[in-house]
């Protein structure tokens, strides 16, 4: 009963609201000479310096699904549920040039989203559109888990009930706030809340690693407790240490993982926001840190096995909810008050990537469909006015998802977004650095890995839970043919047959002399810095000249 859990109740409201009120204070935060611009709205005015955006582009990636999921993961499957530590780690050094380039180009010509800068270089408006719809549809799913964070933190202090509307109600009014403080403030309120956010996230778990192996008996007690679980119930992937079956699936998941990261639309929204190369060096320097937080955030997973938490059940009769199990963990094992603090962590770790991953799927549409397709002289102003509507559709959307669909299947889709986003790497991340590829060869390309992902991923079932069809990214190496029980990460397969299509298309229509538009970029813009005298970014900036060569 929530009667029970009234001091947790009354802290994290209090903590939530404290948050909700910055977001709104957000919209005079760095006095923004004219919100109704998307520079403005959706970029912060790209003035963001070193802290800011070492807190924001955290806040965005390391978010409340990974505090709850990734303890549950391993609370249920061991050591396979630690793939998302290296991936995090491998990531930052192969992004370090890539992102670099990425925000110069984008800041000499205005760019908004990566579909801008791919309209731009390969003069295709279908490639294009075909990455702004990839990663909106990438990106729904992951702002719909978001809510699942908070309804577990819920859940946990007794506030939900029995019918579905009672269920949901809690989760619909925070996502009610953190629409209408978007809405009025863009990307300023999860940049000035991610300060709170991170610095709670960092009390909490700090505490927690240095207080709960004192009170369960040691660090060599939980790991037994851990090894003892897992060997009484084996299935394949459970163990403290990888069987050989999984060794191949942790590597390509993590990679592929890895490579997906910083395709994602919110991860470049919190780039193109920073004031200058120098910023984004020193954060690809520093981010790591969140990877030390997040390998000890993991533990808690084991931690949890050790203090025999009970997951709260699931939706489905005799099912069980694992994203629980971490609020149980604190909920047992902390005082009241100091529960409440984690609880609000974790909401408040909901709040700021849904905000930024809101903000740039309405980037994504207002830039790369509406200006493109329905309104081509659409004024800055318009720009600005049809992103904030978006972004308030893109969370009714990922509200619906959590009351309309089962969780878990959720869970299942935010997976599998990272097979979809990758088939966006040969056009974005390849496209910063050669022009080689043919512009209908990427879209070949795409058309192809994304077929064939969606093919592997509808072969993918799980028995425990009655599944037949998109039970997971983990395929089964039997299905091509090898005699083998091992699985791989479908993001990758896909990835390399997009790569393989769309080099050898090329190579043929290169042969063809098939013409294929011109390059709107310069090798200098991909130097380019504050203070460049050829472009004025802001207001004052002419928002058509992104579409345009600059001479």
């Amino acid at each position: 009963m929530w009667r029970d859990h009234l001091t947790e109740i009354i802290v994290f409201s209090v903590l939530f609201l404290l948050v909700s009120a910055m977001g709104f204070v957000a919209a005079r935060w760095r006095a923004p000479r004219d919100m109704a611009h998307l520079d403005e709205w959706g970029l912060g005015g790209r003035s963001f310096g070193g802290w800011i955006t070492w807190f924001l582009v955290g806040g965005d990636l390391y978010t409340a699904y990974t505090f709850v999921a990734v303890p549950a993961l391993i609370f249920g499957a061991g050591a396979a549920g630690f793939f998302a530590v290296p991936y995090t780690i491998v990531i930052y050094p192969l992004v370090f040039l890539v992102l670099c380039r990425l925000w110069s180009v984008s800041h000499r010509h205005g760019f908004v989203t990566p579909a801008d800068f791919v309209r731009n270089r390969f003069d295709s408006p279908i490639l294009a559109l075909l990455v702004a719809i990839t990663g909106i549809v990438a990106t729904m799913p992951y702002i719909a888990l978001q809510l699942v964070g908070i309804e577990a933190v819920l859940k946990t202090m007794g506030v939900t009930g029995d019918s579905a509307l009672a269920r949901h109600l809690p989760i619909i009014i925070a996502f009610a706030i953190l629409a209408a403080y978007t809405y009025q403030s863009g990307l300023r309120a999860p940049a000035l809340i991610a300060f709170v956010k991170d610095s709670l996230i960092y009390i909490v778990i700090l505490v927690a690693v240095i207080y709960l192996p004192y009170k369960l008996g040691g660090w060599g007690h939980i790991f037994d407790a851990a090894d003892a679980k897992f060997k009484a119930s084996p299935a394949p992937g459970d163990g403290i240490l990888l069987n050989a079956n999984n060794q191949l699936q942790y590597v390509t998941l993590a990679f592929g993982s890895a490579l997906a990261l910083f395709l994602y639309p919110h991860s470049i929204t919190g780039v193109l926001a920073s004031r200058n190369r120098d910023v984004i060096k020193r954060n690809m320097s520093a981010l790591p840190a969140y990877s030390l937080l997040l390998g000890l955030i993991a533990l808690l997973g084991y931690m949890a096995i050790a203090a025999n938490v009970k997951p709260l059940p699931g939706a489905k009769a005799g099912s069980v909810d694992g994203n629980t199990v971490v609020p149980l963990l604190f909920d047992s094992q902390f005082p009241d008050w100091f529960a409440g603090v984690a609880y609000a962590a974790i909401g408040i770790g909901a709040l700021v990537p849904a905000a930024i991953m809101s903000i740039a799927a309405a980037n994504l549409f207002t830039r790369n469909i509406y200006k493109e397709y329905l309104k081509r002289d659409a004024s800055p102003a318009q720009e600005a006015n049809v992103s904030k509507i978006t972004s308030l559709v893109v969370k009714v959307g990922a509200v619906a998802c959590i009351v309309f669909l089962d969780p878990q299947f959720s869970i299942d889709l935010q997976l599998i977004g990272g097979v979809i986003i990758l088939q966006t790497l040969p056009a974005v991340a390849l496209g910063l650095y050669t022009r080689w590829f043919h512009r209908s060869a990427l879209i070949t390309g795409w058309v192809a890995g994304m077929g064939l992902g969606m093919w592997m991923l509808y072969q993918i079932g799980n028995p425990a839970t009655g599944k037949k069809h998109f039970a997971g990214s983990a395929f089964p190496l039997s299905e091509f043919g090898f005699d083998t029980k091992k699985t791989i990460y479908v993001g990758i397969v896909a990835v390399l047959v997009n790569l393989a299509v769309a080099a050898l298309l090329t190579l043929v229509l290169r042969a063809a002399k098939v013409a294929d538009g011109v390059d709107g970029t310069t090798p200098d813009d991909y130097f380019a810095d504050e203070g460049d005298p050829r472009v004025t970014p802001g207001p004052d900036r002419d928002a058509d000249s992104a579409r345009e060569p600059v001479a």
